[in-house]
């Protein structure tokens, strides 16, 4: 029997698929669908906003093993599924089949991504319909059939937090009515975008696509009159490459400010100084012998100015007169290049060109090449110093600028607007004194946007083609500034954004119409996409009902949001003016939920209390974030106890890749899906009575996990088990009106920074003590886990996760915290986020480190003393090593037992293919744990 009072996703989740899923979605880079759209910070994957999506829609029955077969069969993540999008992925090899019986990595790898494809196939449908009670062939009418089942009509899904869209766009796409808002008109303007954008017709993509490629030849045809971008040969430039330029306070010299001397890895070429009489540096373009040495001149080195020809080094920061840079000059709303006198000039180093000499090839056509397609296909590319017809080319770019500013200014082609105090936004005053937001732009790049925007102005003729200019000059500046690295491996700049954060360089890479065409194309494909509401509006005052909310709040100061959208804000105020006449154009920096404290908690609460107002009794919330810190989940529980939410479930999904630019340390690399509903009950508890409820609800949690987990192919690791336990107090503890002794408000408005453990944070500390008390690794007796360290629980139970597969360095993080292990980088031989592992013991040290960590227990020990065997190929000198650690007192031979039983668990290395890097000492694992067991006096 089927029951819709509950949902699946409050009973089980397969975390490990999901994550393998995100992970892959992830390093699909701009090929992710709303990617191509624009920039926004910490979209999570469409393929997880579906799995919650069905997850919260699907009923459970008696059958937990069938709910979760018919859940991965609508993922299309059963291995009919698989090989279903295997199929689709290869269907251009001739004979291929899709394997059978293989590892989920190994077909996910040959497969595509579930949204690629139209969704189950026809056996799966028949399973899935039989199942649910329903006649659905595709996700929009199965979407639409639970729906009407849960709620008694099609579901409507929202999102008060809607960023880059993807918690409003999945649901839309799966057939939900959807409600997207946001305070910030950017996230509006993107959301927007993701639902009428890709949401158009092949025919009206077709005619926006038209609308691009005139506005861009337009564009060109300007620049190419003006015969900027052509030398004296008539080659084409690709790239400008430009570096600051300060003196130095030692010897009077004026030094280019360069990083790394190398401009082309490929072609060995780097920069090499000449002085000149007048103090300043020739910079000539040379081949390199060495290229491992050519660094060790490079002018910045560890944020110092170190000359070339005094050899003295200058701290950066001291040249900007400190940290608050009191000796650069503030720059005024009329100027986009540096004053004489300033600190920090601007020099133009090295052009790339093509000359275009292939039979057939044209310029055009290099324009617009696709982005795999080489320059050698068009001709000869190549690198040189600007001489004197490039820099009167220059100078022209100037003079033009100059003639057109004020013109661009007033119609709004360039921002004039200032740039405000903030986290992020300050350091561009601190660093380079910049005040206003054209100033992290160069001529060059100043030039094309601003002519982008007056043929944005000129040409369009509907709302669709208006949105599409502001994501065009949105791409274009993201792709084109002056915080635009270059690359020099593949000899390309870098985008504004590869981090959350405005990173100043000292050198960057301007793009030309040569190069720009990849980034402006917006190439989509259609979506069905249909009913839907889009709005900006503080959370705290919507009015929009919704049956299920799917928010992704800012949280704890991940991303200063706000202050980050200002930069693309002040390129497409006047066109959003247009598009949406009843929209604002700021980013409301003063009600914008950010920071920490008081205030922020108080906002947070407003916020979920006005959500849980505006969804039915039997509606759910699912909350994402992405962060470790106990404190912080006590909070976020305190934030949503107030709103009158019950946690119910929550799951950890790894989600970021390497290049994410999520922040370090608290910050983890996986998204917590947090599931609430509406309090229902009034009762109140005594907190003291609270700690038995919680223990038997951990230990219930962790059974049920258990028995729905595969052995084969497990779902859960060690880090989604403590995770549980965190859940199972949140039940239990957002389950109560109210109780004794815990003032919810008080403990609202401490700051988190505060030292006193907060009761809710106690009670949390408690269900984690409990969950790995219970938790004790398969081939370890009770007896043993009750008496190891913390330490020596996290090493233990990482192995048992490497030995299943786990690799995710989100799971390690669960485990740090579920433990209370803080400091466990020591403990790793790697952090990559799919590729994480402990160090095998030939890689640990007994230095000072070691010893006031893992080395104080016996695991510590007995690593090292593997270690020993291993180096020596002898596994007596491990034996030996143990007995004389454990002299005193005989204390060896009363650890004996314990060594035993810990490398009895350790041997389980010994042919795991999931721990390839064991295998050379797992043989002397085997010996030592012989050689202590039959050990006598």
């Amino acid at each position: 029997m089927l029951d819709y009072s509950k949902s699946f996703i409050e009973e089980q989740f397969p975390v490990a698929k999901l994550s393998k899923e995100s992970y892959r979605e992830r390093k699909a880079g701009r090929s992710q669908t709303l990617t191509g759209l624009g920039k926004w910070w910490g979209r999570k994957p469409l393929i997880l906003v579906r799995a919650a999506l069905f997850g919260a829609l699907l009923p459970v029955s008696d059958d937990k093993k069938k709910d979760k077969e018919v859940f991965l069969r609508i993922l299309t993540m059963d291995e009919d599924g698989l090989r279903k999008r295997a199929e689709y992925q290869n269907s251009k090899k001739r004979d291929y089949v899709a394997p059978w019986g293989v590892t989920y990595e190994t077909i996910l790898n040959e497969a595509c991504r579930p949204e690629e494809i139209d969704g189950p196939s026809e056996e799966s449908w028949k399973i899935i319909n039989e199942h649910l009670k329903t006649d659905a062939h595709n996700l929009q009418e199965l979407a639409q059939a639970l729906g009407k089942k849960r709620f008694g009509h099609i579901s409507q899904v929202g999102d008060c937090f809607a960023g880059g869209g993807s918690n409003v766009f999945e649901p839309a796409r799966m057939g939900c009515d959807v409600y997207g808002s946001d305070l910030n008109p950017l996230a509006g303007l993107l959301t927007w975008a993701d639902l009428n954008i890709l949401g158009s017709s092949e025919e009206e993509l077709a005619e926006l696509k038209n609308f691009q490629e005139e506005v861009f030849d337009a564009v060109c045809a300007e620049i190419d009159a003006l015969g900027i971008e052509c030398n004296e040969e008539g080659h084409v430039a690709k790239y400008y490459l430009y570096c600051n330029e300060t003196t130095c306070p030692e010897c009077g010299y004026k030094v280019p400010l360069l990083p790394s001397l190398i401009v082309s890895k490929k072609e060995k070429l780097v920069v090499q100084f000449e002085e000149e009489a007048d103090k300043t540096m020739a910079m000539h373009l040379v081949k390199a012998v060495d290229m491992k040495a050519v660094d060790k001149n490079a002018t910045v080195q560890k944020n110092k100015l170190i000359c070339p020809h005094c050899h003295q080094a200058t701290s950066i920061v001291a040249l900007r007169g400190g940290e608050d840079g009191k000796n650069l000059r503030k720059w005024e709303k009329t100027d986009f290049v540096p004053r004489e006198n300033d600190l920090f000039q601007e020099r133009l180093y090295a052009i790339k060109y093509v000359d275009v000499n292939k039979k057939g090839k044209t310029t055009d056509g290099l324009r617009k090449k696709p982005g795999p397609v080489t320059d050698a296909t068009f001709g000869t590319s190549y690198y040189r110093e600007p001489n004197a017809q490039d820099l009167a080319r220059e100078q022209k770019v100037q003079s033009y600028l100059a003639e057109h500013f004020d013109e661009w200014q007033e119609k709004g082609y360039i921002p004039s607007a200032e740039i405000y105090e903030g986290a992020e936004t300050s350091r561009l005053m601190r660093e380079r004194g910049w005040k206003y937001w054209h100033q992290l732009f160069n001529p060059r790049q100043l030039m094309f946007n601003g002519l982008l925007m007056q043929c944005i102005n000129n040409i369009y003729k509907n709302k669709k083609e208006l949105i599409t200019g502001i994501l065009s000059i949105n791409l274009m500046s993201d792709f084109n500034s002056k915080l635009s690295r270059w690359i020099v491996a593949n000899g390309q700049s870098a985008n504004t954004f590869y981090n959350q954060a405005f990173n100043t360089l000292f050198n960057y890479g301007v793009k030309t119409t040569y190069t720009l065409w990849s980034n402006f194309d917006i190439d989509v494909k259609p979506e069905n996409v249909q009913n839907t509401n889009v709005t900006i509006v503080s959370a705290n005052y919507l009015k929009d009902n919704c049956d299920i909310w799917i928010t992704d709040p800012p949280y704890a100061d991940a991303v200063n949001y706000h202050e980050l959208s200002e930069y693309f804000l002040a390129w497409d105020k006047p066109l959003i003016e247009k598009a949406f006449p009843d929209w604002y154009t700021d980013s409301k920096r003063a009600l914008a939920i950010k920071g920490t404290g008081e205030s922020f908690n108080k906002a947070m609460v407003a916020a979920y209390k006005n959500l849980a107002e505006h969804m039915p009794d039997n509606g759910m919330q699912i909350v994402m974030f992405t962060h470790q810190d106990t404190k912080v989940w006590a909070e976020l529980s305190m934030i949503l106890w107030s709103a009158g939410l019950q946690v119910t479930s929550a799951w950890c999904i790894a989600t970021e890749t390497e290049s994410g630019g999520l922040k370090q340390g608290n910050y983890v690399k996986g998204t917590v899906l947090m599931v609430l509903r509406k309090r229902i009950s009034d009762e109140i508890a005594f907190e003291d009575d609270l700690y038995e409820e919680i223990r038997d609800a951990v230990q219930e949690q962790i059974d049920s996990m258990h028995e729905l987990d595969n052995v084969a192919n497990p779902d859960f690791n060690d880090g989604d088990y403590l995770l549980a336990a965190y859940v199972a107090a949140l039940k239990v503890l957002t389950s109560y009106a109210d109780i004794e002794g815990l003032d919810v408000q008080y403990e609202l408005e401490k700051a988190r920074e505060n030292n006193t453990e907060s009761p809710v944070t106690k009670i949390i500390n408690t269900a984690r003590k409990e969950a790995y008390d219970y938790l004790v690794p398969d081939g370890i007796s009770p007896a043993v886990w009750a008496k190891l360290a913390a330490e020596e629980r996290f090493y233990l139970k990482g192995l048992g996760m490497e030995l299943n597969g786990v690799h995710t360095l989100g799971s390690f993080q669960e485990l740090g915290r579920g433990f209370g292990v803080r400091d466990y980088d020591d403990l790793l031989g790697s952090t990559k986020s799919n590729a994480a592992r402990l160090k095998i013991p030939t890689e640990f040290k007994a230095n000072k480190a070691f010893e006031d960590g893992l080395g104080k227990y016996l695991v510590g020990q007995l690593l090292l003393a593997i270690g020993f065997s291993a180096k020596k190929d002898n596994v007596q000198e491990g034996c030996s090593y143990l007995k004389s650690h454990y002299a005193d007192n005989n204390e060896y031979w009363s650890l004996r037992s314990r060594m035993v039983d810990i490398l009895e668990f350790m041997s389980k290395v010994k042919g795991n293919a999931n721990v390839a890097y064991w295998q050379d000492i797992a043989e002397y694992i085997v010996m030592l744990k012989e050689a202590v067991r039959n050990d006598s006096l």
